[in-house]
């Protein structure tokens, strides 16, 4: 076991709520969060879509404060952006009017390191990360793995004791992120990174097996720690291994654990009007349904060869199976999916009768459509502005949730003929549908 010196980041018991316009409290993103970082590991934090992982790094990186909770560095509490955290992000984030060479350079600048020194350094960054030659070039004259090893070079020269990383490789091809990684893991088995420790978000399950040596699993509404697994499989990673295949699976089936039966008294998890609902087409919805219902599935997937096959990682594929769940088109439990007999009826039925069976699941589980189309039914005029069911998942999550719920349930709704929507005068009207 570590011991108490090791000890470089403390996060203990954070939570984080933002506030609405109306200056109330918001739906909280984090809740009770205590998490340790020590000296000599890889930590994932690994999660779905607004599950508050980029949050959480950024109040790591002193760029956001808690709501309530503290997070120390090295024994101090931090307050603002502290000397030895470095961050890299999603996006390339160059200044383009800058050569490679004085993007690096920026942050030794700000600290006031001398001009020589900080050449120096600045050299031997973009040496140690593969662009030895590049010195003078500008961002538009480089790929995009080009401009992220930029990135790495300028949060690296600082020397730092705690890498940050968010979702470093996401913006790249699927080959050029690969070839990063690699190099990256490369430099940190043999020791050659100035840097103690890294802390990682991440949405791709494999990705996480392959490079952490400790995975953190984050459920969402509110973010809490689920799991905590360990990696003990020495470096390189084989994915065709058994136990890398392992335990990508297992994860899988963690977070598509289902909650106590005696609990969920038969309803969807979260089900109500307060639920946030993710912007997925019927047109994926429909093809996932066709996927698992034909050969070699028949009906029931194991969700990792199933998101090889359709090439979507888990910010794309959990959106996707959980609405297809919410509308019982579909189960999930211990990382598969099956499809329901009407999940079945839907992938085998033509059009129309996708369409009638589509909105009759929608107004049976989906409390958003059926208050839409209670309004509008008992209005005389069968006529509702979006803005008054916007205003009312406000009271329940935030503007850009409210948003994308409302988006989702208006693309759903007129897919099942329910209602019709004009976007002109973004309303809603029973003029379609009979």
């Amino acid at each position: 076991m570590l011991d108490n010196k090791s000890l470089l980041i403390d996060i203990r018991d954070v939570s984080q709520t933002y506030q609405k316009a109306s200056g109330e409290a918001g739906h909280p993103v984090l809740d009770g969060v205590s998490l340790s970082i020590r000296d000599g590991e890889i930590v994932g934090l690994l999660g779905r879509s607004g599950c508050g992982k980029s949050t959480l790094l950024r109040i790591v990186a002193g760029l956001n404060r808690p709501s309530k909770g503290e997070v120390d560095y090295l024994g101090q509490r931090i307050d603002g952006p502290a000397d030895g955290i470095a961050m890299v992000f999603q996006s390339f984030a160059l200044f383009p009017w800058l050569t490679v060479l004085e993007n690096v350079e920026i942050g030794l600048r700000a600290k006031k390191v001398p001009e020589d020194e900080s050449r120096r350094r600045a050299l031997q960054a973009i040496d140690l990360i593969g662009l030895d030659g590049f010195e003078s070039a500008y961002p538009k004259e480089l790929s995009g793995g080009m401009r992220q090893r930029v990135g790495f070079a300028r949060a690296l020269v600082v020397h730092p004791n705690l890498l940050l990383m968010d979702e470093p490789f996401s913006a790249l091809d699927v080959l050029t992120a690969e070839t990063l990684r690699t190099d990256l893991l490369d430099l940190w088995v043999e020791g050659r990174m100035p840097i103690k420790s890294i802390l990682m978000v991440t949405h791709n399950i494999e990705e996480a097996v392959l490079m952490c040596d400790r995975i953190v699993v984050l459920s969402s509404n509110p973010g809490r720690i689920s799991a905590q697994i360990n990696v003990d499989m020495p470096h390189p990673r084989n994915r065709l291994d058994p136990e890398f295949r392992q335990l990508v699976d297992h994860i899988y089936a963690l977070m598509t654990k289902r909650d106590d039966p005696a609990k969920r008294e038969g309803l969807f998890p979260g089900l109500g009007l307060g639920m946030s609902l993710p912007l997925v087409s019927t047109n994926t919805l429909a093809g996932m349904m066709e996927e698992v219902a034909a050969e070699p599935y028949n009906g029931k997937a194991d969700l990792p060869a199933l998101a090889d096959t359709l090439q979507m990682e888990i910010d794309d594929l959990f959106p996707v199976a959980e609405t297809l769940q919410l509308l019982r088109f579909a189960e999930l439990a211990e990382g598969d999916i099956k499809l329901t007999p009407a999940g079945r009826r839907f992938a085998e039925s033509e059009v129309d009768v996708r369409k009638r069976l589509f909105g009759d699941h929608l107004l049976a589980y989906v409390p958003l459509a059926q208050r839409i189309r209670r309004v509008l039914d008992e209005r005389p005029s069968h006529h509702a502005p979006a803005t008054r069911f916007r205003e009312e998942l406000e009271d329940y999550m935030s503007e850009d949730y409210a948003d994308t719920t409302l988006r989702s349930v208006t693309t759903w709704g007129r897919y099942g003929e329910l209602f019709a929507y004009d976007e002109t005068s973004q309303s809603f009207s029973l003029e379609n549908p009979q």
